[in-house]
């Protein structure tokens, strides 16, 4: 396999599988992980279940970056307000051929890199507060991705494989780069069915068309994805925003290539699920508001675009995390 040192930020459900199936590859591997997770990867190795099969990897594996050194490939599995809080301390990871590689929700910190018009180069407060992550990790050396498949922590240090094993990566430019493809040649040989694309900010967008609306609904409500489409008025408040969305992204030139029918169909084939966003909340983890919900809202803000479906559950939804001590904001600031 490519020699290519690989240190994968975040060991959870998506980061933990990821870093398994490369290190089964013969990668050289390491994990930024911490706690209990942290503690039984050490122990006994970063252990993947897939099917009836238990394996268990040894990786390098630390809570300091500063222990790991500077890499070849940063992928960065955190959710975003975790990357937003530990960017500051990944700097050790990163020199100037390190190409970083996120594979995470929402809108990222890069999404106007050589994209968007007149948006182009735009920091977006709501991904990215004050350019804390993008001065670690410069929008410049990302390869970005989109992860299509699902995977759950069954226990510290334990990650059990769950449905689908598509990644969409490619340069926010578009354009096709010997690092493009050696990311897709090392995601490839880790056993992932891997597709460049010359739209990476396209497939963040129509990923996001879905999970804007459900995820803060979910959250809201405490209902699975099944029953807020049975409702007929959570039904249209989902086709509301998802209208709004659309909007904005043909105005990033960005077209829908499903209907929201369609997309609801896609939806229904998943069952009586929990959206992440609801999982986090009864959890009590963190929730991903930010770069779900407001960064596309204040795309839309910067574009002339009213979105006042969206806008509506985003302040619904910020209060539903504050009150629960999952959400920091300063209401009289807004």
């Amino acid at each position: 396999m490519d020699p290519a040192k690989i240190c994968v930020v975040g060991a959870g459900a998506i980061g933990g599988v990821v870093a398994a199936r490369l290190a089964q590859a013969g990668g050289t591997v390491s994990v930024l992980a911490r706690g209990p997770h942290l503690a039984r990867i050490v122990a006994d190795g970063l252990t993947l279940i897939e099917g009836d099969q238990r394996s268990a990897l040894r990786v390098a594996a630390a809570d300091d970056a500063g222990a790991l050194g500077r890499q070849d490939i940063v992928i960065v599995a955190l959710k975003a307000p975790g990357l937003i809080t530990a960017a500051p301390s990944l700097a050790p990871l990163v020199g100037p051929d390190t190409v970083v590689v996120p594979m995470m929700n929402g809108v990222p910190w890069w999404f106007f890199s050589s994209f968007g018009g007149s948006l182009a180069g735009t920091t977006l407060q709501a991904a990215d507060p004050g350019g804390v992550i993008a001065r670690v990790l410069p929008p410049a050396q990302v390869v970005g991705a989109v992860v299509h498949l699902s995977s759950t922590v069954a226990a510290p240090g334990v990650i059990r494989r769950g449905r689908g094993n598509l990644l969409l990566v490619g340069e926010p430019s578009g354009a096709e780069t010997p690092r493009l493809q050696r990311i897709v040649g090392l995601l490839s040989g880790a056993g992932f069915e891997v597709q460049p694309t010359s739209g990476i900010q396209r497939e963040v967008w129509l990923k996001l068309w879905g999970n804007m609306n459900m995820n803060p609904i979910s959250a809201l409500t405490g209902s699975t994805a099944d029953l807020i489409m049975d409702d007929p008025l959570t039904a249209d408040l989902v086709r509301r925003m998802m209208e709004e969305a659309a909007v904005v992204g043909q105005a990033l030139g960005i077209a829908m290539t499903m209907t929201i029918d369609q997309r609801f169909a896609v939806t229904r084939e998943l069952g009586a699920f929990k959206t992440s966003m609801l999982q986090d909340l009864e959890a009590g983890r963190g929730l991903e508001i930010d770069a779900i919900l407001a960064a596309p809202i204040e795309i839309g803000d910067r574009l002339g675009i009213a979105m006042p479906y969206s806008k509506a559950v985003l302040g619904l939804v910020r209060q539903r995390a504050r009150n629960a001590g999952l959400y920091a904001y300063d209401i009289a600031g807004l």
